[in-house]
């Protein structure tokens, strides 16, 4: 018989009836993971001091205040953190009930960026003004709530012990409700986030256990796509000459190529150690452009050196490790094909940001996640977290 301070789990989670019986091991607190929670909060830390580098003498953009980017860079962590134990609070199971809602908001507001209220940034349609120096971007959200519909369709009756796996007609349905905001953020057009959202969706299917026929399916989808993108003329000019200059990094120094060409010399000059933290020529001259934002990586090469951009390259390991172990301790598909979609999410971004400051990938206006500047990002990586740890925090006591 349990003991007078037993916590009841039932495969749904944790008994309501039970909580003022938790013990200290078994509260939510102990059961957090901390490692994913940790390594996430110090790329937090390490970004600001990055992103600080980076816009501290940009007067033309810090408004002539070199404490602006910094502190706006702590604020979006701080309200991430809220949104994150927000939805921790609630709980991933919580939410599943919302993700209709959740989806449909996306889809408006992704819409809205193709009205009069959407604004150009950085030479990307893809952002709605709110005001007072702060900006909206919608596909970012988008990237979630993916996750989550895919994960509702394609669980339901696997959870509910009826298929042993996703039938086909439930596979078409999840990937008809993805097409649908990737199709609106193509017409921004913002490539780099709807690369993102296919990693995403393949990550998915792959975890839902669906045909493999989907995947090759998928693949093979994706390859026409990008023929008929590029043949249709949908891609901006700034976008073409981004991928010419990855397939040509001779081609126009001065113009296409610049970018990565300054940012491969700013991580170079750097060596094992570093210039310094705010002592980085290429980042103190001002070279390379939107280096608190796209570029943030090359800051970490130049001021910290080998082993700084080393440790950056470790603390996304563990978050991506850390997820892996969630994704396979939890007993429900719903909350593995979450996990899944957040690992592919998470790694195909990060390797793409850093990709393209060595050059090794096509330059796709992609933050870092959690060090990179930009509040809708923050928000959403830590939204991210927040269902991963919700997933943990729910899983049977013995798991």
């Amino acid at each position: 018989m349990p003991g007078p301070n037993a916590f009841s789990v039932s495969r749904y989670g944790p008994d309501r009836s039970a909580i003022g019986k938790l013990t200290a091991r078994d509260s939510m607190l102990w059961r957090l993971d901390w490692p994913i929670l940790l390594s996430a909060l110090a790329l937090s830390f390490i970004g600001s001091l990055l992103v600080w580098s980076a816009t501290r003498n940009r007067t033309s953009l810090n408004n002539g205040d070199p404490y602006y980017f910094l502190f706006r860079h702590a604020m979006n962590t701080g309200i991430g953190l809220v949104l994150m134990i927000g939805t921790v609070w609630l709980g991933h199971r919580t939410l599943r009930g919302a993700v209709p809602i959740l989806y449909g908001l996306s889809l408006v507001l992704v819409l809205a960026v193709l009205t009069p209220l959407g604004a150009t940034i950085n030479g990307a349609h893809a952002w709605i003004v709110i005001g007072g120096g702060f900006s909206l971007q919608p596909s970012e959200f988008c990237k979630i709530t993916i996750i989550l519909i895919m994960a509702m369709l394609l669980s339901h009756r696997v959870d509910a012990g009826d298929l042993d796996h996703p039938d086909h007609r439930t596979v078409a349905k999840a990937l008809c409700l993805a097409a649908a905001p990737m199709g609106i953020v193509m017409l921004m057009p913002d490539l780099g986030s709807v690369m993102v959202m296919l990693v995403i969706v393949l990550g998915v299917l792959l975890a839902s256990g669906a045909s493999n026929r989907w995947v090759l399916g998928l693949l093979g989808s994706g390859a026409l796509g990008a023929v008929l993108i590029w043949q249709l003329g949908i891609l901006d000019e700034y976008q073409i000459n981004r991928f010419a200059a990855f397939a040509n990094p001779a081609l126009d120094p001065a113009g296409v190529g610049y970018n990565t060409n300054q940012a491969r010399i700013a991580i170079g000059s750097g060596g094992l150690f570093g210039e310094g933290l705010f002592q980085g020529s290429q980042t103190t001259g001002q070279f390379v452009p939107e280096q608190q934002t796209d570029f943030v990586f090359t800051v970490a090469g130049e001021e910290l050196g080998f082993v700084g951009a080393g440790l950056i390259l470790v603390l996304l390991g563990v978050v991506l490790w850390r997820a892996c172990v969630i994704a396979r301790e939890t007993t429900e598909l719903y909350g593995t094909i979450v996990a899944a979609g957040i690992i592919a999410w998470f790694a195909f971004q990060a390797f793409e940001n850093i990709g393209m400051t060595l050059g090794i990938m096509p330059v796709a206006g992609l933050p870092l996640p959690f060090v990179s500047y930009g509040g809708s990002s923050m928000f959403a990586v830590w939204v991210a977290i927040g269902l991963l740890q919700s997933i943990r925090v729910q899983r049977p006591m013995s798991a």
